[in-house]
Formats: structure tokens, C-alpha cells, sequence
């Protein structure tokens, strides 16, 4: 089956060069099934959901909850009602920090420790709370092959860690930490300890089993799983979630409100206040349902191999630094090139059709750690194929040697 075919998209001509798209770590396309999941939508549900009588808004409520049910099997979570639709990864985990501060559970001198390697959305929302709140935000090192130091972070651990969050996949490095061992780790030195992991790489490449991982709240946007931009979810703890504050208030997020005061709803809904992005999460649920008839491990296994190409063919090109080790590695490599400008690389690979993502990625802290500027990143989608690395390893090394 010719995968490609089935996204409208790559059928796309950069002059006259055929698109290879792999800024898949960034967005990615949509194929033919999900697009239609959105005419569908509009074309025969388009209605306010909740509380509707009349039949559109009846049926769009079903299929919106129906969306979540999917969403929590994909997940393996343990029920729906800890399935919380946002915008996307940066919108959960605001919404866990911004719960928190309302909460008493974070006080000040407590410590909260991301990883070195994390994406800003992982930062700045701690370093919100922490000026809330008084806590600290320390960053665990990495080490010098550029993984997860395991013996610094053990080290870290004390008496006043209450949160640690870390992404299961780096979206600068591709370098995939260690989450079972750092939720473990986290729990042994505290119970109370609570855990982030930021799957915003993670959820379409590798299987996602939260049942059995551990930790505490799991966030991921739909966009980098073949679903609309807008699209998200938070999974928490049930038991966590019922015992937290909400955060907006206004409709669905209540039970019952009067000038006298305000009883809020039960889970998921306490944290949807307002009309839903009610026609994305819908089409989310039929993204997941895609990824699924294609075989998480599949996809995992076809990416890797990839990776691999592309690993051994810059190191083929030669004077390319490639960030991370080769094995271990999500389905994404970024390269710096003593001498070359990150964005000359990828403006000329640009003009050749190829479409790389250059820059800090969202993660400054970690470019400063390096002592770099950016990189240069090539990612990996279900649809790309040998063909599209062999093309992007040639004209990668076309490009350096007009650089050069």
C-alpha cells in the first residue's frame, strides 16, 4: 500500500522538486481519513455539545465522548473520566502548574527538577510556579554522551522534591529518556512525589501504556499525531485530579452556580470550561484510530530503521557532528556542522525540497548547556520512506559542499 498517497500534501512541488517533508517533530500532515473525519464533522454533526435536546447536538455530544473513550484506549489508561481534551501539550502542562499553585500542595523550599533536555513548555510553566509558590526548578544534567544522567538525578532526589517532569523523547536530541526509571526512582524516594511526562514526541512512535508507566499526569498534542493543530490531552491521576482545584471557570466546568457561590462538575469536565474544540477532538479520536490500523510498533520499527539510514549516511558525508548517540534515539537526528550555519543548511535544503526544521527548537536552556546556537533537525513520520533519506542524505551533502 502507497502510504504517501493517502496525504493530499505530499504531493507538493518545491519548484521543481518533489517535497520530502521531515519536520514530523514540528507537525505532522494529515491523511486522506482524518481530513474527511473534519468535512464529515462540519458536514453532518456541526453543534454545541452538552445539554443540547434537539438531535445535531445530541449526536455531537455522543461522538465527542465516544472521542474520549478512544483517546483513553490508545492510551491504556485507566478510565476515560481522567482523559482531559486541551489544546496541546503546552496547554496540559500549564494547566497541572497553574492547578498546583491553587493548590497547598507546593510550598516554598519545596523542588521541582526538569530535565536539561526539555522543551520550554516544560520550563516556563515550573519557573511560573515557582515564583508563585516560592519552590525551586532544578535542571538535571545530562551526560556527556548527551542522555539522561541517571546518577546526578538520584543524587538530586531529597525530601523536598514534589515534582519531577521530564519528556519521554527529546525533541532537540531524539534522545529517548529513561521514564520508567525516573518515575520509579521518583516514587522510591517519595510516594508523594508527583511525575509529568511530556509525550509530545513520544505518542505517535512508540507504544504508550499508562496503566503500567507510572507517573502521575501524561500530556501530547494532536498535531504531531496526524491530528489538527488545537488538539491535545492532559491524562492525570483520577484520584489526583478529584482532589485539585480547577483553574477556568465559566460553562461545563460547573454543576451548579449562583451569586451565593459555585459547586463545580465532576471529572473530565471540571477542567473544559467553555465550548471544546469539539470538532478537533473528534477528529483526534479518528487520528489515534489511524495510527492504530497502521501498528504503533510498526510505525516504531520503520522509523528506526530510518533514523539508522540517516545516522549512518551523515556520518558517511563526514564532519557532522551528529547530537546524541546513534542507538536509543527517537525517530529524529540533529547535527551540528563545525563552520556552517544551522539556518544556510536548511535554507538550501529547502530550495533543493527538502524541509528540515533549524534552531533552538524551543529549547534555549539546552542549546546554551551545549554551547551551540541550533541545529540542524531531520524527522521521521509513518509516510516517509528510504527513498526520501537517501534523497535528503545527497542534497545534505550537496548543500555543505557550497558551504563549505
Amino acid at each position: 500500500m502507497d502510504i504517501q498517497a493517502s496525504y493530499p500534501i505530499l504531493s507538493t512541488k518545491i519548484g521543481k522538486h518533489p517535497l520530502v517533508y521531515l519536520d514530523n517533530a514540528a507537525t505532522t500532515h494529515k491523511p486522506q481519513c482524518v481530513l474527511q473525519a473534519e468535512l464529515n464533522y462540519y458536514e453532518k454533526l456541526n453543534s454545541n455539545i452538552h445539554r443540547g435536546a434537539h438531535y445535531l447536538s445530541r449526536m455531537a455530544t455522543e461522538e465527542h465522548e465516544a472521542a474520549r473513550s478512544a483517546v483513553a484506549q490508545f492510551l491504556h489508561a485507566p478510565s476515560e473520566r481522567e482523559i482531559v481534551f486541551t489544546s496541546g501539550t503546552t496547554a496540559g502542562i500549564n494547566l497541572v502548574a497553574q492547578v498546583l499553585a491553587l493548590s497547598s500542595l507546593i510550598r516554598s523550599g519545596d523542588e521541582i527538577l526538569v530535565t536539561t533536555d526539555s522543551h520550554h513548555s516544560n520550563i516556563v510553566p515550573w519557573q511560573m510556579l515557582c515564583q508563585r509558590t516560592g519552590a525551586v526548578l532544578r535542571p538535571i544534567p545530562l551526560t556527556p554522551a548527551l542522555t539522561f544522567d541517571m546518577d546526578a538525578y538520584l543524587s538530586m532526589l531529597n525530601a523536598r522534591t514534589r515534582i519531577v517532569a521530564a519528556p519521554y523523547i527529546s525533541n532537540a536530541l531524539g534522545v529517548i529518556n529513561p521514564i520508567p526509571e525516573i518515575i520509579a526512582a521518583a516514587k522510591r524516594n517519595n510516594t508523594d512525589t508527583l511525575v509529568l511526562v511530556d509525550g509530545a514526541q513520544s505518542t505517535a512512535h512508540v507504544p504508550v501504556n499508562l496503566s503500567e508507566l507510572g507517573c502521575d499526569f501524561y500530556v501530547f498534542s494532536g498535531h504531531k499525531v496526524y491530528a489538527p493543530t488545537g488538539t491535545g490531552v492532559l491524562w492525570g491521576r483520577e484520584s489526583l485530579l478529584s482532589s485539585l482545584p480547577p483553574w477556568l471557570g465559566g460553562g461545563e466546568m460547573i454543576k451548579e452556580v449562583s451569586f451565593s457561590g459555585t459547586t463545580y462538575n465532576d471529572l473530565p469536565f471540571k477542567y473544559e470550561a467553555g465550548t471544546p474544540n469539539i470538532c478537533g477532538n473528534i477528529v483526534l479520536a479518528a487520528a489515534l484510530r489511524y495510527v492504530q490500523e497502521q501498528g504503533i510498533s510498526a510505525i516504531d520499527e520503520h522509523e528506526q530503521r530510518l533514523t539508522r539510514m540517516m545516522c549512518e549516511g551523515l556520518n558517511r558525508i563526514g564532519g557532522i557532528d551528529i547530537l546524541g548517540p546513534v542507538e536509543g534515539r527517537g525517530a529524529l537526528v540533529s547535527i551540528v556542522v563545525p563552520g556552517v550555519h544551522h539556518y544556510d543548511l536548511g535554507t538550501l535544503l529547502d530550495q533543493m525540497g527538502v524541509a528540515v526544521r533549524t534552531g533552538h527548537h524551543c529549547c534555549q536552556p539546552l542549546m546554551q548547556y551545549l554551547g551551540i546556537t541550533g541545529t540542524t533537525r531531520y524527522s521521521f513520520a509513518l509516510y516517509n520512506t528510504a527513498e526520501e533519506v537517501e534523497r535528503a542524505l545527497a542534497c545534505t551533502e550537496r548543500a555543505l559542499n557550497m558551504l563549505r
